[in-house]
């Protein structure tokens, strides 16, 4: 039996992935070990899989000042150290990172046991973790095209980013139900990310008066973040974080409201939803969810609206307009060549599995 270590977390974006080739490797006859953080979001969403899950320290690498990067150092040395010897106990035949500053130490701590490591960088540019992991890395699968150009040549393969599959068999009705939703009114799902976002919250509830004449609203706004004064708002349901029920949702779902995140949005791409995308601001982030964003937008898959645009004129007028040329929006993404992801990465495990 082959093991694989699985790795990433800090957001759903950085395991969901994961999750998504699990059954594949399980129907492969794999040993699945998972080693994430002491209590990350990672941890929630895997140890319900009956996959063992394994905690190491983890430090985040910061490209802005903060007093825990005098700190954070020593955690990500403890974390070097934990992972070496879980791979020295586990003795995997590879090790799969889906990226976020808890692979880091995991993917180095592969390195220098010998053990082959594959990453996926979801984004159009690599982040700072799996910058610092790609030269460790055997093969490095993105998802954009345009990627192929910021990576290593031999390491790089153009995979796509794997989809859970049990999102494409949603049960509309049951989604109805969990809502308290009536079938007179399309439906928009707005989600924030994993860990919510402020600006599209506000931006959802103040516009709410005026959306909820034509609409109806599943709102998945992240932990903390639910407005208990809403709660009774007729057509506007709210949760922080869902997750066996997400693809009842989906498929209720008329139109998604979204950030950019690169797995959220190639799950909507997979699911034909027309989608309006809000990036995260440049201001805060390192322009990531813009880039993405902006390659689908080119392609015809979705609207953007970016954050210093955002107020509930133009969100309200977005949505409007999305919902009328939704159509357009289906047939690009029905022609668009969606990539077998799974299998494509299922394969290239095996190769570097079978090489070690």
């Amino acid at each position: 039996m082959k093991r694989i270590i699985l790795t990433g977390g800090g957001t759903a974006g950085h395991v969901t992935p994961n999750i998504a080739l699990i059954p594949r490797l399980r129907e492969l006859g794999y040993d699945i070990q998972y080693i994430g953080s002491y209590n990350g979001i990672e941890k929630d969403l895997i140890e319900p899989l009956g996959v063992p899950y394994h905690g190491i320290s983890s430090g985040k690498l910061r490209r802005y000042f903060s007093m825990q990067n005098f700190t954070d150092p020593f955690r990500v040395i403890k974390g070097f150290s934990e992972a070496r010897k879980l791979i020295k106990d586990l003795s995997p035949d590879v090790i799969f990172s889906k990226g976020g500053f808890v692979s880091v130490p995991v993917v180095l701590a592969g390195k220098r046991s010998k053990v082959p490591v594959i990453i996926h960088e979801s984004d159009m540019t690599p982040g700072l973790a799996n910058k610092i992991s790609i030269p460790s890395a055997e093969k490095v699968c993105c998802n954009f095209p345009e990627t192929l150009e910021c990576l290593p040549q031999g390491k790089a393969v153009l995979t796509g980013s794997p989809i859970r599959q049990e999102l494409l068999s949603g049960n509309k009705i049951a989604a109805m139900d969990l809502c308290g939703f009536a079938a007179d009114k399309p439906v928009i799902l707005v989600i924030g990310g994993s860990l919510g976002s402020v600006v599209v919250n506000d931006a959802v509830r103040k516009s709410l008066p005026r959306l909820l004449n034509d609409f109806q609203i599943v709102h998945l706004c992240g932990k903390g973040k639910m407005d208990n004064t809403l709660k009774d708002t007729k057509g506007y349901c709210q949760f922080e974080y869902i997750k066996n029920e997400l693809r009842d949702i989906f498929a209720l779902s008329d139109i998604v409201i979204s950030r950019a995140g690169a797995n959220a949005i190639c799950e909507l791409l997979a699911l034909r939803k027309p989608n309006l995308l809000i990036p995260l601001s440049a201001k805060a982030s390192r322009g990531d969810q813009i880039l993405n964003a902006r390659s689908f937008e080119r392609q015809g898959f979705s609207m953007v609206l970016e954050e210093e645009d955002l107020s509930e004129d133009t969100l309200v007028d977005a949505v409007h307009n999305l919902y009328t040329n939704r159509g357009t929006f289906m047939d690009a993404m029905k022609h668009s060549g969606q990539q077998d992801s799974i299998n494509t990465i299922i394969s290239l495990i095996e190769e570097v599995s079978s090489g070690k």
